[in-house]
C-alpha cells in the first residue's frame, strides 16, 4: 500500500523550511488551567508509551535534543510545549498504555489528555504515533474512541518502519486502514515514517505545514 505522492516540489521545500526555522521549548504542563493562551494553530502527537515520539519530533525539526528521547516507557507525564517559528505549537502528550505506572498515575494523565483534547479550539490534527512492528493496540484504539468522542481530528503516524520488511508494512498499513474506515474523526491518509532513515519524514512535515498555513 504505497502512500501517495500528493505534494508537489514546493510543498516539500514549505514544510523543510518551516521545520529548519526557530524550534523552542514553551513549557510542561501538568493541569490544563496551566496551558498557554491560543495562538497559532496546533498539532499534537499521541502514542503508546515508547512509541518514538521524542524521536519523531526530533526528526521533523531536524534537531537531536529537542524532545527527550529515552527507552523507558511512560516518561513523558506532562503535556509539553514546543513553538514552531511562531507559526505552529507542537504538543507531545503523555505517553499511554504503560503497564507499569500506578493507577492513580494513568488516570491523571489521562484526565490530563482528555481536558487538553475538548478544551483546545486551535488544535488542529492529533498525530497518533503507532509502532509498525506490532500495529494497533487496545490502548491505540482507546485513544481513538477519546478522539471520535472530542471531534478531534486524528491521523495514524506509523513509526520505526525500517524495522520491518516492506511486506510487512503493506499489512500494517492495511490493517490500520481498515480500523479507521468508519471512524469519524479519523484522517484517511495513513503516514509511514522512520526517523532513523528519513523515510516519510519529508512528506509528514509538508503535510504539517499545510495545516498550519490553513
Amino acid at each position: 500500500m504505497a502512500q501517495p505522492d500528493e505534494f508537489s516540489s514546493g510543498e516539500i521545500e514549505a514544510g523543510r523550511r518551516l521545520f529548519a526555522g526557530p524550534c523552542d521549548f514553551m513549557l510542561g504542563v501538568v493541569d490544563v488551567g496551566a496551558l498557554p493562551d491560543e495562538g497559532p494553530p496546533e498539532i499534537a502527537f499521541a502514542g503508546r508509551s515508547n512509541v518514538g515520539k521524542s524521536t519523531l519530533l526530533n526528526a521533523l525539526t531536524g534537531r537531536k535534543g529537542l524532545a527527550r528521547a529515552s527507552n523507558t516507557p511512560g516518561r513523558t507525564r506532562e503535556i509539553n510545549y514546543f513553538d514552531l517559528s511562531g507559526a505552529l505549537r507542537l504538543v507531545d502528550l503523555p505517553g499511554y498504555g504503560y503497564a507499569r505506572a500506578s493507577k492513580s498515575a494513568v488516570a491523571a494523565w489521562t484526565k490530563l489528555t482528555r481536558d487538553f483534547l475538548r478544551g483546545r479550539s486551535v488544535l488542529r490534527r492529533v498525530c497518533v504515533l503507532v509502532d509498525a512492528r506490532h500495529g494497533l493496540k487496545s490502548a491505540d484504539e482507546d485513544m481513538m474512541d477519546l478522539l471520535d468522542e472530542a471531534a478531534v481530528n486524528y491521523q495514524i503516524v506509523l513509526t520505526k518502519t525500517d524495522k520491518i520488511k516492506p511486506s510487512e508494512l503493506e499489512s500494517v498499513m492495511a490493517e490500520a486502514a481498515a480500523a479507521i474506515a468508519r471512524r469519524p474523526a479519523a484522517h484517511p491518509v495513513i503516514r509511514a515514517t522512520s526517523a532513523e532513515t528519513g523515510f516519510g519524514i519529508e512528506a509528514l512535515r509538508a503535510e504539517l505545514a499545510a495545516i498550519a498555513r490553513q
